[in-house]
């Protein structure tokens, strides 16, 4: 049987319309209308480096230039319309998806006290009961407020006391609930008093089958086309064996075909999608050609692999390789031009100094930074020193570079 075949320009066009990048990056960007880009894409990372802007706020205002890091604290504190838990990694994710969490409460609470009982946390499972007393006496608590006599290990940041142990397994599995950060240190209120009673204890939970069927499908949907190992790692608690099981059941009740995927390479993939995506990428429109940044986490490019496999862009995150290692930089941006990746950039806002200071770019193969398209690049730049509130950008003397 002959698959259907998704070419590498209209497969590419169909994932960013799916994560909202085919569009230009302009509408409203607070209120109900952030909360439906981000139900869109399923969930926004969050990231504590802040060399230009917080990975979140980069990600939503690379698809909406009005937005500004205050429209998501005011969705987030005050509209209580989403909450902050982990999918591959810790992220905001909108309040309607909380019952569809309880799966992944219950798989941490057995993964993660195993886990931790050997990670140098010795004693934090004796910290629940005093930990969760003080939350329901005090308020909510930070880390810093709890454990000041207790004993961290010499590991490194990542060995915390066993109050902070605690916290974070009580918010991991679902006990506590994250309301607010200071700076970028959470802050923990007891759930029962964060989070309505018919989503954090339902009358009528879900069936795990239930969870893992919503899973895929939406992982799908917001994928467009995916291997069952893809649909499972995008929230990250189906395992890779329910979402092979789900992939063969919907395929036999007819929601699924399998297509081929054509890479960056000319290569040919087998991926799921629903029975109609071929003709709806096929009535894709261009890309725009506004030139913008993109996070290093962001949704399109967080399946490394497989941003490399269709657009031919090979990335990695350079933070913790030694510097005289470093390919490029410590936190370099990529710049999305059309449907294409057509360089990278490190760069910092230097608020002191007033500037957005660029210290290379690199293009990538076969893309050559013309006149006309240095220009786009100044316009962006500008447009992001706006955003992160800096008045000027400044370039080194020896910024542009060719491809490594």
């Amino acid at each position: 049987m002959t698959l259907a075949r998704l070419d590498n320009s209209a497969a590419r066009r169909l994932f960013m319309q799916r994560h909202a990048l085919l569009e230009p990056p302009s509408g409203g960007a607070k209120g109900a209308e952030l909360l439906q880009l981000l139900t869109r894409l399923g969930f926004v990372q969050l990231d504590s480096i802040n060399t230009v802007a917080r990975a979140h706020d980069v990600i939503l205002y690379s698809r909406r230039a009005s937005y500004r890091p205050q429209h998501l604290s005011d969705l987030y504190h005050d509209g209580g319309a989403l909450f902050e838990h982990w999918t591959h990694d810790a992220a905001m994710i909108p309040m309607a998806f909380y019952p569809q969490w309880h799966l992944r409460f219950q798989r941490d609470e057995k993964l993660l006290r195993k886990r931790w009982r050997n990670w140098r946390r010795d004693g934090f499972e004796q910290q629940f009961k005093t930990v969760l007393s003080h939350i329901r006496d005090h308020g909510p608590v930070s880390s810093s407020d709890l454990g000041k006599d207790e004993k961290k290990g010499s590991g490194g940041w990542w060995d915390w006391h066993p109050s902070k142990t605690a916290l974070e397994y009580l918010w991991r599995t679902g006990a506590l609930t994250v309301v607010g950060r200071s700076g970028f240190q959470k802050r923990y209120d007891l759930t029962e008093r964060v989070i309505d009673a018919g989503l954090h204890a339902p009358s009528d939970p879900l069936d795990p089958a239930d969870t893992v069927d919503w899973l895929c499908n939406n992982a799908l949907d917001r994928l467009g086309f995916a291997t069952s190992g893809e649909l499972a790692a995008f929230w990250d608690t189906a395992s890779a064996a329910e979402a092979r099981a789900w992939c063969q059941a919907a395929k036999a009740r007819g929601e699924i075909e399998e297509i081929e995927i054509e890479a960056a390479d000319g290569s040919l993939r087998k991926s799921f999608a629903r029975p109609d995506t071929v003709s709806q990428a096929a009535d894709l429109g261009p890309a725009p050609g506004r030139l913008r940044l993109l996070s290093p986490f962001d949704p399109m490019l967080r399946d490394r692999k497989r941003a490399e496999r269709l657009f031919g862009f090979h990335y990695r995150i350079e933070v913790f390789t030694p510097a005289p290692k470093r390919q490029y930089g410590y936190y370099v941006f990529p710049l999305l031009e059309g449907q294409k990746l057509v360089g990278r950039i490190d760069m910092k806002a230097e608020r002191s100094a007033d500037c957005l200071a660029v210290t290379a770019l690199w293009s990538e193969r076969g893309v050559t930074f013309t006149a006309p398209r240095i220009k786009r690049l100044e316009a962006e730049l500008a447009r992001v020193a706006r955003f992160v509130g800096v008045g000027r950008v400044v370039f080194a003397n020896d910024w542009l570079r060719a491809a490594v």
